[in-house]
C-alpha cells in the first residue's frame, strides 16, 4: 500500500520516463499525466520539422506514451490544458514577435502550465497526490535559516534547465521533485536500458514547436525599411518577427567589407537595424515582469551571475532593483553579445537561482 503519491509530467520522453520510474522504485505510487496542448486550429506543418516538439500534431497521439507509461507499471491520464496554452504561451508568442521582440514560450510554459495548470487540473479530476514531478535537470533544497525554498542549478551543468524554471514559486517548488537533479544523461539513458524502455535512445526535443513559426504567428504582410544604425536605408522587409538579434543569414543585402546582422528591431517605426557584430555587444539591461524565487529580492543592489538566454555563459553584473522588486536593471563587468527584448534575464549567486525577469 502506498502512503505518498507523486503526479510526473509525463511527455514520453526518456528524462520523464525514468523520472517516473525512479519514483515507483522509490516506494511511490506515481500517475503519469501528459498535458495535451495542440491548438487544433493550427495548419499542420508539412516538409521536414521536427516531430520530437512539445508542440506537435503528433503528441495527440498518446497510444505510445500510454504503453510506456503501462510498461513501467504507472497509472495514467491525459490532461487537456489546450486553452490554457493558448492564452498563456501561444497569444503571448504572437504579442511579442509583432512588438519586435523574441519570446522564450518554454519558461511561461513551465511557471503557468507545466506547474500550474496541469497539476491543478489533474487534482480537479479527483486524483490527489503529494508531489508534481517532471524529468527537468535542476535541484531544489530548503535554506534552514530561512525555511525558503532553493531552485539550484542540475549537477551536470551541460544540462542544467534551471534557466527554465526560474519563474517557480515557493508554492510550487514546496510541492515538487526533481529526481534527475543530481544525474548525467548518460546515467538516465542507461537506466531505461536496464529497464527496457523503447525511449532509452530517443532524441531530446530541440524547440518548443514542431514546424515553420510563421504557422504561429500567421501575420500578414507588413513591408518596412531595413536601416543603418545612422537611418540609411539599405532594403526592405516584410515584417519585423521575420527577424531577430544577431540574425545574419537571409538578409538580402550586400556590398559591405564585414558581416551585417541585425543589431536592433524598432517596432514603432516598423524598422530593422542593421550593423557590424560589434554593434550587437551590450553592457547593461533593463528587465521588467520579473519574478524572485524566494518572494523577495536579495537587496536593493547587488552582485549576481547573468544568464541572459539558455546556453549563455553566466556573467557577472552589478544589480539594481526598482518599482517595488518588479523592475531590476543590471550593468555587465564585460560587454555581452546580443542582449535581446523579449529574453529571459535569469540571475544566479552560484548555484542557486535568484530569480529573472523579461529583458526589455
Amino acid at each position: 500500500m502506498y502512503n505518498k503519491t507523486a503526479l510526473v509530467g509525463f511527455s514520453g520522453g526518456v528524462d520523464s520516463a525514468v523520472a517516473a520510474l525512479l519514483l515507483k522504485e522509490q516506494g511511490w505510487r506515481v500517475i503519469g499525466a501528459t498535458m495535451m496542448i495542440w491548438d487544433p486550429s493550427l495548419p499542420i506543418p508539412g516538409g521536414a520539422r521536427n516531430s520530437n516538439a512539445c508542440l506537435s500534431p503528433e503528441k495527440e497521439d498518446v497510444s505510445e506514451i500510454r504503453a510506456l507509461a503501462e510498461k513501467i507499471g504507472i497509472e495514467y491520464v491525459t490532461v487537456d490544458c489546450r486553452a490554457a496554452y493558448r492564452r498563456a504561451v501561444l497569444d503571448n508568442f504572437r504579442s511579442e514577435y509583432a512588438s519586435g521582440r523574441t519570446p522564450n514560450p518554454c519558461v511561461i510554459c513551465n511557471s503557468v502550465i507545466k506547474f500550474g495548470i496541469l497539476p491543478k487540473a489533474a487534482a480537479a479530476l479527483g486524483l490527489p497526490f503529494d508531489k508534481f514531478a517532471t524529468g527537468h535537470y535542476a535541484r531544489i533544497s530548503q535554506d534552514p535559516a530561512s525555511g525558503n525554498f532553493l531552485l539550484l542549478r542540475a549537477k551536470d551543468l551541460s544540462r542544467d534547465q534551471s534557466y527554465f524554471l526560474h519563474r517557480l514559486t515557493q508554492d510550487q517548488l514546496a510541492h515538487t521533485l526533481f529526481p534527475l537533479g543530481e544525474m548525467t544523461k548518460t546515467d538516465i539513458r542507461a537506466i531505461a536500458r536496464r529497464a527496457g524502455l523503447s525511449v532509452a535512445d530517443k532524441e531530446d526535443s530541440q524547440d518548443f514547436y514542431c514546424g515553420d513559426y510563421n504557422d504561429l504567428l500567421r501575420f500578414p504582410n507588413k513591408p518596412g525599411d531595413l536601416v543603418l544604425q545612422d537611418g540609411t536605408v539599405i532594403g526592405r522587409h516584410q515584417g519585423i518577427w521575420g527577424y531577430t538579434i544577431g540574425k545574419r543569414k537571409g538578409l538580402g543585402i550586400s556590398g559591405f567589407k564585414e558581416p551585417m546582422y541585425v543589431v536592433g528591431i524598432d517596432a514603432e517605426k516598423n524598422r530593422v537595424i542593421i550593423g557590424p557584430k560589434a554593434a550587437l555587444y551590450g553592457s547593461s539591461l533593463q528587465a521588467a515582469d520579473v519574478c524572485w524565487t524566494s518572494g523577495r529580492p536579495p537587496a536593493e543592489t547587488f552582485q549576481a551571475q547573468i544568464k541572459i538566454r539558455n546556453l549563455h555563459q553566466a556573467a557577472p553584473a552589478q544589480v539594481t532593483v526598482s518599482e517595488n522588486g518588479q523592475r531590476f536593471s543590471a550593468r555587465f563587468e564585460q560587454p555581452q553579445l546580443s542582449i535581446t527584448a523579449g529574453q529571459s534575464a535569469v540571475l544566479y549567486d552560484g548555484d542557486i537561482v535568484l530569480g529573472g525577469g523579461v529583458i526589455v
